[in-house]
Parts: C-alpha cells; sequence; structure tokens
C-alpha cells in the first residue's frame, strides 16, 4: 500500500505555478491552513483558486490573495475579504463570481464525471453571459461546465493512515465534494488515527480519493 503520510515539503511540492486548486472551506472553517501557509512560504504563484470565498485578509485563501500569489479566484463571494475586490476593480486579478449552489453543482459534475448541470439560476443575469441556453420541456436552463483542479488541498478533523477522513460538524462544507474532483487530492490532518480504526459509518471522504495526508502545524 502506498504510504500517504508525508512531509509538508514533499506535498506541496507538487503544487506548480499556474495550477488550477480546489480548497475546501467556508469562511476559512474546514479551510487547510497549514498548506496555506506552506503554500506562502514556498511562493508558488499564478494559482487559480476555486474556493466557496475569499476567505479574510488574515485566514483561509485570502493569505494567498494577499500574497499576491493568485492570478484568478473562482467563488461565490469575496465580501469579506476587502483585499480581493480591491484587486478585481484594479485589474490585477480576475474573479469570477459563481452562484454557490451552482459552484457546488460543478465541482460535483467534475467529481462525478458529468458534462455539466443545467440550472435556471443567473438566467437574464451577468451569470448568463458565454454560456449556452439549453431548453427542457419549455423551459430555459444554462449549462454550467464541470470545475475540475489539478490538485485539492481539503482539511480532515480525524484522518487515518489509509486515508480515510472525517470533517467535524460545519467543516464538512466543500471538502468532500473537492476530495472527488482533482487529479492529486493533499489533505491536512488535525487528528492522525491509525488505519481502520475510524467507523466506516462516519467516514466523510474515502481513502481512495486521498494522494497525501500531511499534519496540521
Amino acid at each position: 500500500m502506498k504510504e500517504k503520510l508525508v512531509s509538508m515539503e514533499e506535498a506541496i511540492s507538487h503544487i506548480k505555478d499556474g495550477m488550477t486548486i480546489h480548497v475546501g472551506g467556508f469562511l476559512a472553517c474546514g479551510t487547510p491552513e497549514s498548506i496555506v501557509t506552506a503554500l506562502i512560504e514556498k511562493g508558488v504563484k499564478n494559482l487559480t483558486i476555486v474556493c466557496n470565498d475569499s476567505g479574510f485578509v488574515d485566514r483561509g485563501v485570502g493569505r494567498l490573495i494577499v500574497n499576491n500569489q493568485v492570478k484568478k479566484v473562482i467563488a461565490s463571494h469575496i465580501g469579506t475579504n476587502p483585499e480581493t475586490g480591491r484587486k478585481m476593480q484594479s485589474g490585477e486579478m480576475e474573479v469570477e463570481l459563481v452562484p454557490q449552489g451552482t459552484l457546488a453543482e460543478r465541482v460535483r459534475a467534475a467529481g462525478y464525471g458529468l458534462g455539466g448541470v443545467l440550472t435556471p439560476t443567473g438566467l437574464g443575469t451577468i451569470v448568463q453571459e458565454g454560456k449556452e441556453i439549453v431548453k427542457v420541456d419549455g423551459k430555459d436552463f444554462l449549462l454550467e461546465k464541470p470545475i475540475k483542479a489539478d490538485v485539492a488541498l481539503i482539511f480532515g478533523t480525524t484522518v487515518d493512515e489509509m486515508g480515510n477522513v472525517i470533517c467535524a460538524k460545519t467543516t464538512k462544507n466543500f471538502n468532500p465534494l473537492m476530495a472527488t474532483a482533482a487529479d492529486l487530492v493533499i489533505v491536512e490532518a488535525a487528528e492522525l488515527v491509525p488505519g481502520g480504526s475510524i467507523d466506516p459509518d462516519h467516514i466523510d471522504i474515502s481513502r481512495i480519493f486521498v494522494d497525501y495526508i500531511v499534519k496540521t502545524k
């Protein structure tokens, strides 16, 4: 069996300039903060970050934005991080705003191997611009295409050495979805336990999705 527990340095060696990165979390709840810190120290740049929101200036993915490491953000809202709005208005960084449910479904579509999802959300707004309209039973829907990433960075409250993950309470948010929709998945474990010690009924993310585990610092 592949050894999944690795050093932080080895794990983030797989993250290169220009990659698209899924990052779990909701207002920094369930965001892998130790991995974000390591990416800041590494200085990887020109990232496209897919996340529910752009965090805060001092928490979550917002720290990467403040440190000028992000070229594009795909998120459902950015209001809690004024630096995101400033960079968007100045043209320093591209921001694609996606309705929250649509964002979740686009990530899910990538994880499930679907060609996209149909939704009425955004019809008649700027969300519609450049997108195909599909008529079903006389009703119009936007075709929203999947969002897949090169790497997903997720957080686990409890992780066993095989890579099975429990995301406690509201840390579930986008973490289980994003773990299915990337070529490589790195999970930050707040607590690491022996392999097989997690009750299968409590697993939120199966080990089949997890490539590497790092311990929260």
